[in-house]
């Protein structure tokens, strides 16, 4: 299949679905600098960094960015870039929904909350 977005994307599809959510944003980033109108890749980039945020328990930090993240890819439903952004849409919510009240919890906590998991590919790849 020949590569149609930037190599970047791709890896950050790869890096998310690794749970490498910092190379994330980092790689998103890159192609967000060039093209800042494109909520899209801004929406991406805030899914991934709430997940890092919640990974290291700033609830308050996740809450923002995975509304944030929701307000921005709600404009590319149902498909963009060949992602089914419905799914990623889905997914926020349910993530927002498992989000205990508090704005931190201790690190050691975070293991007891459970997000729910989503695999990122593209239509037509398996």
């Amino acid at each position: 299949m020949e590569n149609i977005y930037p190599e970047q994307y791709y890896l950050f599809l790869q890096k998310f679905n690794e749970g490498e959510y910092y190379e994330c944003h980092d790689l998103l980033e890159e192609i967000w600098m060039e093209e800042k109108t494109n909520k899209f890749l801004q929406g991406m980039l805030q899914l991934s960094v709430g997940l890092y945020h919640f990974g290291y328990g700033n609830i308050k930090g996740a809450r923002w960015m995975f509304g944030n993240a929701r307000k921005y890819l709600s404009r590319y439903a149902p498909v963009y870039w060949d992602l089914d952004v419905e799914r990623v849409i889905t997914y926020l919510d349910q993530c927002l929904a498992a989000l205990p009240e508090e704005d931190t919890i201790p690190f050691a906590q975070v293991a007891s909350i459970s997000l729910p998991t989503i695999s990122l590919s593209l239509i037509g790849e398996s």
